[in-house]
């Protein structure tokens, strides 16, 4: 499976409320790999038995921030409210998809510098009206309750590195789907289940009822952290490049944490830690949590622009991530800790 191609064909899906193009999309790639099935929401179960019942679980959250339509007024202006965290500055002159009756395309209107008196701060996003460029007519094709997502296409970026919307979490859809084809050809030494799950950016919904179906023996979360960039601190983000992001946090385990470490070492695939004091913010903190509990890692890609639709990865850490995963898998997982 060539990863680049298939992060460019996710990214290009939608996938936010009862839009499922993401979903159906990932569905297709996993089940040729995997016995798949979808439950709640937009969420995608696939799995490969293996030789024994103990079952690990790898989890990445397929779900994008966007936006629902709140208000459309008799000029053709839509008001939305954002589903999961956005930030206002980068909205105005920003295009978009309105998922109405039929799609049509928007953008966030920007006032001119001329015609403003210093820096604009918007604190409502209800301030940023999307323009339809159907005035009158947009009634006809648009309701309340609509979804709104980013129209960025991906591109290819020198070296390694790709930018696109939704990169958060198509960059970890894609090492999940690639792990999976790796793992079809070769005998698994217990079930692994793979789980893309929906609403991570609405509350890690997809993920809490995707563990409790499922019951693994143990999971790993795989997601995206912030990767380097100007005024970014070095202790609260990863350079990107730098290859897999293992996760180290009292809610996390700790066997699985030490022995994705020593797989990364013993197989030369690059890799970095990132140590968390609390919550990490992923799925990791409600699988943990599921039933009587699931010892749970976590496995991130560094990723700059994070909830925009200009987000930034490199290839090869979602390279090294997939690899990783497949040779911790193959060597036992943690049921051997």
């Amino acid at each position: 499976m060539d990863i680049k191609n298939t992060l460019f064909a996710l990214s290009k899906a939608d996938g936010i409320g009862n839009i499922t193009d993401a979903a159906d999309r990932a569905y297709e790639i996993l089940s040729r790999y995997a016995e798949c099935r979808k439950v709640e929401g937009n969420t995608v179960i696939g799995e490969i038995k293996g030789e024994s019942d103990y079952t690990l679980m790898l989890d990445a959250h397929i779900d994008e921030v966007g936006f629902i339509v709140t208000d459309v007024d008799e000029n053709g202006f839509i008001t939305v409210k954002n589903c999961g965290g956005i930030d206002l500055r980068t909205l105005p002159a920003r295009a978009v998809i309105i998922h109405g009756k039929e799609k049509i395309k928007g953008v966030f209107c920007s006032t001119p510098p001329h015609l403003s008196s210093g820096e604009i701060e918007y604190k409502d996003i209800s301030a940023i009206k999307i323009d339809s460029f159907l005035g009158r007519a947009a009634r006809d094709v648009v309701s309340v309750g609509d979804y709104v997502t980013y129209a960025q296409l991906p591109t290819s970026l020198l070296g390694n590195r790709i930018t696109a919307k939704a990169l958060d979490n198509r960059a970890g859809v894609a090492c999940v789907l690639s792990v999976a084809e790796r793992l079809s050809r070769e005998k698994l030494p217990f079930n692994v289940a793979f789980v893309l799950s929906d609403m991570e950016e609405l509350g890690l919904r997809g993920a809490k009822t995707a563990t409790f179906g499922v019951d693994p023996d143990e999971a790993i979360a795989v997601d995206v952290t912030f990767g380097d960039g100007p005024d970014i601190s070095p202790d609260e983000s990863r350079k990107l490049g730098s290859g897999a992001m293992i996760g180290i946090s009292p809610i996390l385990d700790k066997e699985i944490s030490n022995k994705l470490i020593e797989t990364a070492e013993n197989n030369n695939i690059p890799y970095d830690t990132e140590v968390m004091g609390r919550a990490t913010g992923t799925n990791s903190d409600v699988i943990s949590v599921s039933r009587c509990g699931v010892k749970t890692g976590l496995v991130s890609i560094p990723l700059r622009n994070m909830h925009t639709d200009v987000e930034v990865v490199d290839i090869k850490d979602i390279e090294a991530a997939a690899r990783l995963l497949c040779q911790y898998i193959l060597k036992g997982g943690a049921q051997k800790c």
